[in-house]
């Protein structure tokens, strides 16, 4: 049983794989990775400002966390990692880490507990895009110096107010919980900018693997860390290339050049399950694909207008064709499997309806500008919404381009329409509903660039406060029920159409064994890996 099948059922979700064993006659070297993937959203490896899916798969193998999940194990939650254990307070706002012995940098340093400091300290004063994960705790640069310390070899940690343990540690496991190598890092700093140029194309991590190249829209090459205190993974080198095409890719893999295609379309996934030597895994992943409606626009800020574009969206057509297999209709900002999680999906393409509502807005002839990456995917949609919008009267011009410039466009408010993807930074409810119903300070001031709801200049009417509730209630049942609410109205009144889940299909050679890209996570990682 697949995924999707499990997923249909009810069941447990995990990794299923479906194998063609048949004589090749090609492969990479046996102690060598080599992945095919897009990674055009690469902005940055710096852990304090890297919030793009390629970037958090390097991330994840080459910086160590205090908490972290077992890529074999990943049902189980977080784990101990540069931290061997942690203790809470009794009012529950102070966890103290103690850290693990005998871990080194990939530069001979020892890693300390001032090295977790100065690195959750550095994600705080630099106040990149992710940095409101670690700022909704109340860290500021103003009082980090109380509430993030060392001593000896505990790192100390106190937070605003009492949170649900599992919420916060679950935050540490995000890529911007990655600790790095205070000396190698200020080694490199730049006109007080703590390292931050040097660390966008380079490593200063203690994991698996250290950086060896990062070459923008090309690849980037990753060698093993043989002190890794895990022990020394198989894979020595890992090389991810960037391919575009998904004929590409499979060409790539059925030659043998490739070891792993993580963008075959549903046909080209048909295609290689006839061939000798491939397998293909099926991972239902946090993922998910939407709509954004900027409400700079006057005309997408009305109530009516964000309702009609939700019956103007043919959900079921894409997953019967050309997502077919790869995606599953979800309506809601919480993946299935989170806490919370619900399957109410109530909208289905409408044309009669969305009409009505649009009238009663006032609205007729309403042009709008999508910014689209160039991924095959995302281009099929958009050319979906293309034609369902025409048939009330919205004409929907696209504007292409690689991920890193359509998310430069969204993140500096300047598109009408966004069709996008989004994973979780941590396997905690508040990672969704602090991104997509939050936003405390929708000025042009603020630069929430990190919130969804920011990016599309929304009030969030009253959801804000919902959030920010529900974050703090300790009793699990309660809070599950908490966030199916805030759902509820989301669905009704945000301007977002959220469409789609993710299941990502992998096609692997024969001989690649316990490859995961993360599941709910959504970061992939290498060391685990063997041939």
């Amino acid at each position: 049983m697949n995924a999707f099948s499990k997923l249909l059922s009810g069941a447990a979700i995990g990794l299923a794989v479906t194998a063609v064993a048949l004589p090749v006659n090609a492969e990479t070297p046996a102690n060598m990775l080599v992945i095919a993937n897009r990674i055009d959203d690469i902005t940055t490896l710096d852990p304090a400002e890297s919030f793009e899916f390629a970037g958090a798969d390097v991330s994840r193998n080459v910086y160590g966390k205090l908490v972290n999940f077992d890529p074999l194990n990943l049902d189980a939650g977080y784990q101990p990692d540069l931290a061997e254990s942690w203790e809470i307070s009794e009012d529950g706002r102070t966890i103290t880490f103690t850290m693990r012995e005998g871990v080194k940098f990939h530069s001979g340093n020892p890693v300390t507990a001032e090295d977790a400091e100065f690195s959750l300290r550095r994600a705080v004063l630099l106040n990149k895009t992710p940095s409101f994960i670690l700022t909704q705790f109340g860290f500021t640069p103003e009082n980090i110096e109380d509430t993030i310390r060392a001593e000896g070899n505990k790192l100390i940690i106190t937070t605003d107010k009492r949170y649900a343990s599992s919420f916060v540690l679950n935050c540490l496991t995000a890529t911007i919980g990655g600790i790095v190598d205070k000396t190698l890092v200020m080694e490199h700093e730049v006109d007080g900018d703590m390292g931050n140029t040097w660390l966008k194309t380079n490593s200063a991590g203690s994991g698996a693997y250290t950086l060896v190249s990062w070459k923008p829209n090309e690849s980037v090459t990753l060698q093993a860390n043989p002190d890794f205190y895990q022990g020394a993974p198989a894979m020595e080198r890992v090389i991810v290339r960037h391919i575009q095409e998904s004929a590409t890719q499979r060409l790539l893999l059925e030659r043998g050049d490739i070891d792993i295609a993580r963008n075959l379309n549903p046909e080209d996934i048909a295609g290689v399950m006839d061939e000798g030597g491939i397998k293909i895994s099926d991972e239902l992943k946090g993922r998910l694909m939407y709509v954004s409606l900027g409400q700079q626009n006057p005309d997408l800020a009305k109530p009516q207008v964000r309702q009609a574009i939700k019956y103007l969206i043919d959900y079921e057509g894409m997953v019967n064709s050309f997502l077919k297999g790869q995606y599953t209709i979800q309506q809601n900002f919480l993946p299935l499997t989170y806490l919370g999680s619900v399957e109410e999906n109530p909208f289905s393409l409408n044309v009669d309806k969305a009409k009505e509502l649009l009238a009663e807005a006032g609205v007729d002839g309403l042009e709008l500008t999508a910014g689209v990456r160039e991924a095959q995917e995302r281009l099929e949609i958009a050319q979906s919404l293309q034609n369902t919008f025409a048939m009330a009267g919205i004409k929907l011009n696209l504007t292409v381009g690689t991920g890193k410039q359509i998310l430069g466009m969204y993140r500096a408010r300047e598109l009408d329409v966004y069709v996008g993807a989004w994973g979780p930074d941590y396997p905690d409810p508040q990672t969704n509903a602090g991104t997509f119903a939050f936003n405390p300070d929708n000025s042009t001031e603020a630069q929430n660039t990190g919130i969804l709801a920011w990016r599309n200049s929304w009030d969030t009417g009253g959801l804000s406060e919902k959030v920010e509730a529900a974050v703090v209630e300790n009793d699990r049942d309660k809070r599950a029920q908490m966030y199916r609410d805030i759902q509820a109205e989301f669905r009704e009144t945000s301007p977002f159409a959220i469409m789609f889940q993710q299941i990502e299909q992998s096609a692997l050679r024969d001989n690649v064994e316990n490859f995961s890209t993360g599941q709910a996570i959504t970061a992939a990682s290498y060391w685990q890996v063997t041939k």
